[in-house]
């Protein structure tokens, strides 16, 4: 690849280094050079342009990344298209990341123009948290280099996966000692459960018995008959032995010790047993509190069913000490939003339709009005929480979003044009907001993997802060902004929309390309209206 100054004549093919603004011509970093763009560039006075030139034996980057991001992606994981030399990769289900570190080592010493970063192994994810980035540093990357990348992951086993969390059936044993109150018992039932439900299982049944050996070994063998897949032992005194009651018990019962302790704190008193091939788990103290200790990372192996063997539990000291951690595990329906930013979105529903001659969002497509297209794509992806903006019409309009979740503002300056509708919007936004998605509701194809797609697009560590969907190179709505341009957005006014920042920061555009032409479609006539209801027929 040469990369440098290129001469304008030399230039068409090339993609440029840096952004260009000269005369009427502005392109930015990444754009390949068109001969329109070099005769534009020409006429506006310039020489030459830093620039990247491909030479055989080369792969571009999108290309590139697009072909290490399928070797490498495994079960349950999807890929965003590239964009920049990137893509990113996403969990599809609920579960723990599985990762092979040595391949990924192998992988990223290639060469420095391919990166492959993960979360760290054995995170538990939710569906959409994104797990993995491949990117190309470059602008192109050699063909002998991809080609091995692609070999290393074609090696057996997925580099990485996502191992989905087992409905797993949990029995609960807890033993008695005079002096233990019975709320310290409800306490520790409760938290468990919430453990259970945070990796797809659930608690079906609980004996409390004597601190006794026997009593506990009968409490497991009836548990195991009830249909307990995971056994769960809390005793009043913690385990301090192998030979203590819970472990005699496990043995009674007819199981075998596997492991005792860990170099987890807190955590270290785990107990690891199996009877007859259902995993048996003596608990530290410490898993009475919702807090995060070393239970939390063998039940989540356990859910996924990924192997946890002695070894394993020997090796899980680097990252260990847990005592300054504040994180909890919590049911998926408690939980927090996957990691990163969190996005809001907007739904603009405050125009009054002048050209369609009524309240168009209202208008019946594919089952309901126009509007709730937007406004469920916005709900069904990861954004959140989804604020409709209403205008003309408001208690109609506000009628029809009836039963969904949504936060509703009105733009009583509707009448000024776009810009107030948006305004209202943004004062709306929530205070820990990092970014937002400005929907429209004329624009009822789209759904929520469009919003998703740009979602895992927005990178605002990279610069990556403004996200814009395209069509075969058009450019298209929603958009997604990040906070920081919330102060300019406040100074538009009229009909005017944020169109114009995207030029001013070209820079921090990043275009993500998208499968279908959802992202163009606009409704503002009848015949247009017309024509997406017959294309549906």
């Amino acid at each position: 690849m040469r990369f440098g100054p290129l001469p304008l004549a030399d230039a068409v093919g090339a993609v440029l280094a840096h952004s260009v603004k000269a005369g009427g011509v502005a392109l930015k970093k990444g754009h390949v050079l068109t001969v329109a763009d070099r005769d534009g560039l020409a006429a506006a006075g310039l020489d030459n342009v830093i620039a990247a030139k491909l030479e055989p034996g080369d792969v571009a980057e999108d290309a590139a990344a697009t072909r290490i991001a399928r070797a490498v992606a495994g079960p349950h994981v999807t890929a965003s298209p590239a964009a920049t030399g990137r893509v990113n990769l996403h969990a599809a289900v609920a579960g723990l990341l599985v990762v092979d570190t040595d391949r990924i080592d192998r992988l990223n010493l290639l060469d420095e123009a391919v990166t492959l970063a993960t979360l760290p192994a054995f995170d538990p994810v939710e569906p959409g948290r994104m797990v993995a980035t491949v990117k190309i540093i470059p602008f192109a990357a050699p063909e002998a280099v991809v080609a091995a990348a692609e070999g290393i992951g074609a090696e057996a086993g997925p580099l990485v996966r996502v191992a989905p969390f087992r409905p797993m059936r949990a029995g609960l044993v807890q033993t008695l000692l005079p002096g233990l109150k019975p709320s310290v018992l409800d306490k520790t039932r409760e938290v468990t459960a919430e453990r259970l439900a945070a990796v797809g299982g659930s608690l079906v049944a609980e004996e409390r018995v004597p601190h006794e050996q026997a009593a506990v070994a009968g409490a497991i063998a009836r548990l195991r008959a009830h249909g307990a897949d995971l056994l769960l032992l809390v005793g009043a005194s913690a385990i301090t032995d192998r030979r203590d009651v819970l472990p005699g018990a496990v043995e009674a019962a007819g199981g075998a010790i596997i492991h005792f302790g860990m170099p987890v704190d807190p955590g270290n008193l785990l107990l690891l047993a199996d009877l007859d091939g259902a995993p048996v788990l003596g608990l530290p103290g410490c898993a009475r509190s919702p807090k995060l200790n070393g239970f939390d990372w063998v039940l989540q192996r356990i859910a996924a069913d990924v192997p946890v063997t002695r070894a394993d539990i020997m090796r899980m000291g680097v990252g260990g000490l847990l005592m300054d951690i504040p994180t909890r595990p919590l049911p998926r329906a408690k939980a927090a939003p996957p990691s990163g930013p969190k996005v809001a979105a907007i739904v603009l529903a405050g125009g009054s339709a002048r050209r369609m001659g009524r309240n168009k969002l209202l208008e019946p497509f594919g089952g309901k009005p126009m509007l709730l297209h937007a406004v469920d794509a916005a709900l069904a992806s990861r954004a959140g929480p989804v604020i409709v903006v209403t205008g003309h019409q408001p208690d109609v309009v506000t009628a029809a979003l009836e039963g969904r979740a949504v936060t509703v503002v009105h733009a009583a300056d509707h009448a000024e044009g776009l810009s107030a509708s948006l305004k209202a919007g943004l004062r709306a936004l929530p205070a820990d907001g990092g970014a937002f998605v400005v929907l429209l509701g004329d624009m009822p194809r789209v759904d929520a993997a469009l919003v998703d797609r740009l979602i895992g697009a927005y990178a605002p560590a990279n610069g990556r802060t403004i996200c814009v969907p395209t069509v075969d190179g058009r450019r298209g709505n929603p958009v997604l902004w990040d906070r920081r341009y919330v102060p300019e957005m406040l100074t538009l006014s009229g009909d005017q929309g944020a169109r114009g920042l995207l030029a001013k920061h070209s820079d921090a555009v990043v275009e993500v390309p998208m499968p279908d032409d959802a992202a163009l479609l606009d409704v503002d006539t009848p015949e247009a209206l017309a024509a997406l209801t017959g294309a549906e027929r």
